[in-house]
């Protein structure tokens, strides 16, 4: 009996997540309030708080969810652990293809969601590191594996191979996270116009190859 009950707290939970999920693929997250979701799960009030106290364990959730659905550490270590240091062009060239059929596999939806997280964190900074704070390390932002995976491997190349980067690596990477938003940001957008109307049809791929060779260019390539 204990583990039915169990199954079932966690069934409940799920569905409530499922919900919050479809909210927030409509409205910006900063804008979800627990009505949303309630009116979205059918439940009545006193049955979501049953299991949640607050939005913001829902919002947790969910993020967790998304994040550990949507991983790639292991195709970036793939790439990163084959890796001959004279081949360091092409490794990064490897890694932002790779990112990009990451951004493709995860669709406008799940981005659409995380550049809404992205929003409530810079506009409410206390409430989003107190939703980040209950992440557990196999939820965290996949990005953040990737600065440091990467930021590890590129230490190593400018040593072993000897190369004088234009810019600190610190920057580098900075640049690639923020370039990554941009990208992200964009094909989001490209969703909610007509084709051709934003400079002709939107190509993440494209853009990941310029990201790739002014990363390379950067390390002194």
């Amino acid at each position: 009996m204990p583990r039915v009950n169990e199954e079932y707290f966690e069934n409940k939970r799920k569905e409530i997540v499922e919900a919050a999920y479809r909210v927030c693929t409509r409205k910006p997250i900063t804008s979800v309030v627990m009505k949303d979701v309630i009116a979205e799960t059918g439940f009545s009030h006193g049955v979501i708080y049953k299991y949640y106290n607050d939005l913001d364990e829902v919002l947790r959730d969910l993020v967790i969810k998304i994040n550990s659905q949507h991983r790639f550490d292991e195709r970036l270590d793939s790439i990163l652990g084959q890796a001959e240091p004279d081949k360091w062009k092409s490794i990064i060239r490897e890694v932002c293809a790779m990112l990009s059929k990451h951004m493709l596999e995860a669709g406008t939806d799940v981005l659409k969601i995380s550049l809404y997280s992205d929003t409530l964190a810079m506009s409410e900074p206390e409430r989003g590191k107190r939703i980040a704070k209950n992440l557990g390390k196999e939820a965290q932002s996949p990005l953040l594996y990737l600065v440091q995976a990467l930021g590890e491997y590129l230490e190593k190349i400018i040593g072993e191979e000897k190369l004088e980067p234009v810019k600190p690596l610190e920057e580098i990477l900075q640049f690639l996270i923020l370039t990554y938003h941009g990208i992200q940001t964009g094909y989001v957008l490209s969703g909610c116009y007509d084709k051709g109307s934003l400079c002709g049809e939107y190509q993440p791929e494209k853009m990941f190859s310029c990201l790739a060779e002014s990363i390379i260019f950067m390390m002194g390539g």
